[in-house]
């Protein structure tokens, strides 16, 4: 298999001028170029992909980081369509995805910045925020182009995300509407913006309507069906009185379906479930669940557009744009009393 250097021998050239007619340098005369294209051709030599990105600066990729465990990550039709969303501009512009998914938020970190190190992405983006978030602050200062899914509460940064506050707010209003008055919040890792967020909603329609906020009723669970089923077991068991879930995911209101059918508890006359994201199944369910319609394709395609967008033109990376769209509450049987 032919090397570098052995077209460097054909052409009469040093293996650094190969390697910036192979990165399309202007500086290279047009007849050295031809003499190294000829002996390429001759050789039969294929430049690899790596060192070609070395010798222009760029990969022509975008990493996509999720920290969380593979199994829940998949189960969750929230990420398949962020990354459809991401796909459809990165193949109108020519730029792969490298998908990178960790345990934990320190390992995400480190993983995302070997990335970048070794120059095997052009940037990245991040599926979601933490309170005092480690990758978003090592991120920042190594001068990485990158765009957040969610938003960055300690400094702003490029970012695209739904309204997750009034979007919670606007659904739990809906569950207080139908009669029900003793919400429980079943939400995710405590440690997410997204989670503080939607939290902050609930509270927020229940204080509105100048109903208690009981701390014991909000719950974290893991991102299961599972997770949702049995966290809200332990808070029946704990003697907690709640008459209607407000999930933080779909994945959790089924599992609060499911705990409804386990307790004998009619949906929705005397059990209102909500969740949110509303995946493509939720019209199926017995009874088809209420939840708000997340455009998770949508945030996906903005997102890559708006990185894509800083890495033509790093100047843009200086504005720090948020980007948020709209989301809707898609009533359903499950908490429909009226």
């Amino acid at each position: 298999m032919a090397t570098i250097k052995d077209v460097a021998k054909l052409a009469n050239v040093s293996p650094s001028t190969v390697s910036r007619v192979i990165a399309g340098s202007n500086r290279i005369s047009l007849e050295t170029k031809k003499r190294v294209h000829q002996a390429m051709e001759t050789l039969n030599y294929v430049p690899n992909a790596i060192a070609r990105s070395l010798a222009r600066s760029n990969t022509r990729t975008i990493g996509f980081t999720i920290a969380r465990e593979a199994g829940q990550a998949f189960s969750n039709p929230f990420f398949s369509e962020l990354m459809r969303g991401m796909s459809t501009i990165a193949q109108t512009r020519d730029y792969n995805i490298l998908l990178s998914i960790s345990r934990n938020a320190e390992e995400e970190k480190e993983k995302c910045l070997q990335l970048i190190r070794e120059r095997r992405v052009d940037g990245l983006i991040v599926s979601s925020s933490r309170l005092k978030d480690p990758l978003i602050s090592a991120l920042i200062e190594e001068n990485v182009p990158f765009v957040l899914i969610g938003r960055n509460v300690e400094k702003p940064v490029l970012s695209v995300n739904n309204d997750n506050v009034q979007a919670a707010r606007l659904a739990t209003q809906h569950l207080l509407k139908q009669g029900y008055e003793k919400i429980a919040f079943v939400s995710g890792d405590a440690n997410l913006v997204v989670s503080l967020d939607r939290v902050n909603g609930y509270k927020q329609a229940l204080m509105e309507q100048n109903m208690p906020v009981v701390p014991e009723r909000i719950v974290y669970a893991d991102f299961s069906i599972d997770g949702g089923f049995r966290t809200l077991c332990r808070l029946w068991e704990s003697g907690m009185e709640f008459d209607a879930v407000m999930a933080a995911d779909d994945l959790f209101a089924l599992g609060a379906l499911q705990f409804a059918e386990h307790q004998g508890l009619e949906v929705p006359s005397n059990f209102g479930i909500v969740g949110f994201n509303d995946s493509p199944l939720m019209s199926f369910i017995n009874p088809p669940l209420t939840s708000v319609k997340i455009l998770a394709y949508e945030l996906g395609m903005e997102a890559m557009e708006l990185l894509l967008n800083v890495l033509a033109d790093p100047e843009k990376a200086h504005t720090k744009k948020e980007i948020v769209l709209a989301s809707e509450l898609i009533v359903r049987r499950s908490s429909k009393r009226k």
